[in-house]
């Protein structure tokens, strides 16, 4: 896959079939007749990932999985800052899915079709679920207007809904054809699995505008039990070549590279992870790789180690600076200080999923051949994913029927195996099982198991919705997407480290629109500074009462 990947990088640039083009015709202007669906369909899904990784990062530092910089809230997430992922959804996915579906449904090239369709509910469930209210219906024809309206996020995520649905009947339907699956490979069954997942989370994240029939839904999907399962993980591969082009994870391509330095991981999140429990998380060493395994003493360093936790911290009893003694080393929630020339000391991603190394200890600074070199993937939709999803509708909705405890079981043990049978399937595998055998990282994971057990047996049914909310957050890993929707409709996990100044802002319920849409758009507004409005599907209170 990873040779089949950058290959098609190169090609997808190139969406014209080799015949001749008339000399009067504008070859950046693909015509119909001239085009490739082949690759035409490899660009969106390139594209696609492009996205994701675009818009979950906004949700990972939102929610405490990166380091989220700046002072405030209202300083973070600029409408400049929004440009690049809404001209990737609107100029190349939805703009190249619009051309290639009447082409493909012509031809009879029907999971053409269905796998863009599937890619076009994706990426217009996860516009709304950042800005709301979104153009659609006056959106991809400039002959008609070049200041689309807006349509109501409600109305878009209606769409959304109806594209899965065709999208599952072009997957029934007889086809001719072969596209370059590169989620799949080929195996169009997963992808009608995959379309149940995705409309198990957009009847969930409807639960509170439509109680009665999002439950109906969900119960019906349960009831039908054609989710995707283990080795049917919808992810983006990544391969490990450097240059002409970079296939590599782009988190290991901006971390990895001589004398380190990109993220700063979260003092929170691997707090939880490491220190929280009083066994550590399996999959710490495979998130998570340490270039020093004892903690810094220099504060030219790490300045916060000459300094007092803030009056709120020591209140509220959220580690600060460092999380434990093990070298552990991120930053804080909302920390604005400059960056020192500490980028062999940081903690760096780990070898799941961004391809980097494994931890073993060895304490040794990344570079670009180091671990997997990049052979990671993006973590769209695992079937872990799905039991969390359910365990929270069991939980929290009316008529919804089930064991939540069987579910958050197995999506805990799901995400486990998977994490370190991604990580096994890399160059990684012998540092991996020489450090830790198969049979050890197990009795690990029941260890792991049974704390969460006790935690269980003895919460009430919040904080049994706080358990399952901060696994399915420690298994989103990579994911940003899912964790910020989760937050908000949510609110769990709860009591999540705030910022380092006591007035760190208003937590942003949405986005502001790019700069790029505002500027030319005439019937755009922007949104007010502090970003309080909400998605439609999020009714919860508001303001920092909710989620902070």
């Amino acid at each position: 896959m990873k040779k089949i990947y950058s290959l098609l990088i190169a090609l997808s640039l190139v969406l014209v079939s080799s015949c001749d083009l008339d000399l009067q015709q504008d070859p950046n202007n693909v015509a119909p007749e001239t085009a490739s669906l082949n690759l035409v369909l490899n660009r969106i899904q390139i594209d696609f990932a492009t996205f994701f990784n675009q818009t979950g990062d906004t949700g990972m530092r939102l929610t405490r999985m990166l380091n989220q910089g700046s002072n405030i809230y209202e300083q973070t997430h600029a409408p400049v800052t929004q440009n690049a992922r809404w001209t990737n959804a609107y100029a190349n996915i939805l703009n190249n899915i619009k051309f290639l579906v009447p082409l493909a449904e012509e031809a009879n090239f029907r999971r053409h079709a269905g796998m863009a369709r599937v890619m076009q509910a994706y990426t217009l469930m996860t516009l709304v679920d950042q800005f709301d209210d979104v153009p659609w219906s006056e959106a991809l024809d400039p002959g008609t207007t070049l200041s689309p309206n807006l349509d109501e996020g409600s109305a878009v995520y209606a769409v959304a809904l109806a594209t899965l649905q065709a999208a599952r009947e072009d997957f029934a339907a007889s086809s001719i054809g072969t596209p370059q699956d590169l989620f799949y490979n080929g195996t169009w069954a997963n992808w009608v699995r995959l379309i149940n997942a995705l409309e198990l989370k957009y009847h969930l994240n409807r639960k509170l505008v439509d109680p009665s029939g999002s439950a109906a839904a969900i119960n019906a999907l349960i009831a039908a039990n054609n989710f995707i399962q283990p080795g049917q993980e919808f992810v983006f591969r990544f391969g490990t070549n450097l240059t002409d082009p970079d296939s590599r994870h782009p988190r290991f391509a901006s971390q990895y590279q001589p004398g380190g330095g990109g993220d700063y991981q979260s003092t929170w999140f691997m707090w939880r992870m490491t220190e929280e429990k009083s066994v550590p998380d399996p999959r710490a060493r495979f998130y998570f790789y340490r270039q020093v395994i004892v903690n810094p003493t220099d504060a030219d360093q790490l300045r916060c180690l000459g300094e007092i936790a803030p009056g709120h911290y020591l209140a509220g009893g959220w580690p600060f600076c460092l999380p434990g003694t093990r070298g552990y080393w991120g930053r804080d929630h909302l920390n604005a200080e400059g960056i020192p020339p500490d980028g062999e000391g940081r903690t760096a991603w780990g070898v799941y999923p961004a391809g980097g190394r494994f931890d073993n200890n060895a304490g040794a600074a990344v570079s670009p051949t180091a671990g997997a070199g990049g052979q990671g993937v993006h973590p769209i939709m695992l079937p872990s994913f799905v039991d969390f999803m359910i365990a929270e509708a069991i939980q929290t909705m009316d008529g919804v029927s089930g064991d939540a405890k069987a579910y958050l079981d197995a999506g805990i043990q799901k995400s486990m195996n998977y994490v370190r049978a991604q990580s096994v399937a890399t160059t990684q595998a012998g540092v991996i099982n020489t450090f830790q055998p198969l049979a050890d990282y197990n009795e690990q994971v029941e260890d792991y198991l049974e704390v969460v057990d006790r935690e269980w047996s003895q919460a009430n049914a919040d904080d049994r919705m706080d358990i399952i909310g901060r696994e399915y957050w420690l298994a989103l890993f990579g994911n940003g997407n899912e964790s910020y929707n989760l937050y908000r409709r949510t609110g769990k996990p709860g009591n999540m480290q705030p910022g380092l100044l006591e007035n760190f802002g208003t937590f942003p319920r949405s986005m502001f629109y790019p700069n790029n849409h505002v500027v030319t758009n005439n019937n755009a507004r922007q949104k007010s500074e502090s970003r309080t409005e909400r998605v439609f599907w999020d009714t919860n209170p508001e303001g920092n009462s909710w989620v902070y």
